[in-house]
């Protein structure tokens, strides 16, 4: 969907811009699926702030999303295709021919009446789910499980998908969007396709109510702060840095870090590592 920009008739509309959505059900969501967010304002089990810029924002609602084989081998067809406050992807809401209903995420393309089904192995179209030994290699794929059974992890957010290299012996192995090629194993179910609403990248906030609506607390520059309060702080008036490389407000490399712990289990896993970028 094509990118909708706001006439500049007031501070808060310059620049601001949203997906258009014009084309998206607007009635009222399935009432069976809707159950309250718990916000956290980024404070952990202790009460203590876990990660800096959350808080406030809106109350919300989350419509409850089927991630995995709730419904295996039950066909459904798309009643509606949703806006969901909470995701940056679209929901498709199923209508099964057993008369159960639920959300699942929205491919790309999706609309109302295209059928769907999850089961271990279907016809290879967009919106079926089933497992990786039985997709051909070289198809799109998204909500993918890293186990069996647990329900999709991997490709949720919107337009994101990962590509089916090959399957060999117990595991498949999925290209990332990083260019990392990592072994899952062949009986995770995936669904064929790319999650829908691309286009929510492009999208621009325009003010800073809007990020507050959303839950995101203002950020402030270190080398606007006190020395007491971040490594950058002080000098008078407007300073650089003033040191070898950028910190973080505890005193730890800020950029050039790999962040990856070293002898994660889960390295057996990866393949191939992402590359870095060349520079042009």
């Amino acid at each position: 969907m094509p990118i909708k920009n706001y006439k500049p008739n007031r501070a808060a509309r310059k620049k601001m811009s949203i997906v258009d959505r014009t084309e998206l059900y607007k009635g009222e969501p399935l009432k069976s699926s809707l159950v309250s967010k718990h916000a956290t304002s980024g404070r952990g089990s202790e009460g203590k702030i876990t990660t800096r810029h959350r808080g406030g924002g809106v109350k919300r609602r989350i419509r409850a999303i089927a991630f995995g084989q709730e419904k295996l081998g039950v066909a459904g067809k798309v009643e509606h295709i949703e806006f969901d406050p909470n995701r940056s992807a679209y929901l498709a809401r199923i209508l099964y021919v057993d008369g159960d209903r639920n959300y699942v995420l929205a491919w790309q393309g999706a609309k109302e009446g295209d059928l769907m089904i999850a089961d271990e192995k279907t016809p290879e179209k967009e919106g079926n789910r089933m497992q990786l030994k039985h997709i051909t290699p070289g198809i799109f794929v998204f909500n993918v499980e890293i186990k069996p059974g647990r329900g999709g992890s991997f490709f949720r957010s919107a337009g994101s998908y990962g590509i089916l290299m090959d399957v060999q012996g117990e595991y498949a192995q999925l290209r990332m969007p990083s260019s990392e090629i990592r072994l899952i194993s062949r009986e995770s179910y995936a669904t064929i396709g790319q999650v829908s609403n691309p286009d929510w990248r492009h999208q621009r906030i325009g003010s800073a109510g809007r990020n507050r609506r959303l839950g995101m607390r203002p950020q402030v520059r270190g080398k606007a702060m006190n020395p007491v309060d971040h490594p950058h702080g002080g000098g008078e008036g407007n300073q650089s840095v003033g040191m070898k490389y950028p910190k973080t407000p505890w005193g730890k490399h800020a950029l050039g870090v790999k962040t990856r712990q070293s002898g994660k289990y889960s390295d057996k896993f990866i393949l191939e590592r992402r590359k870095n970028k060349r520079r042009k």
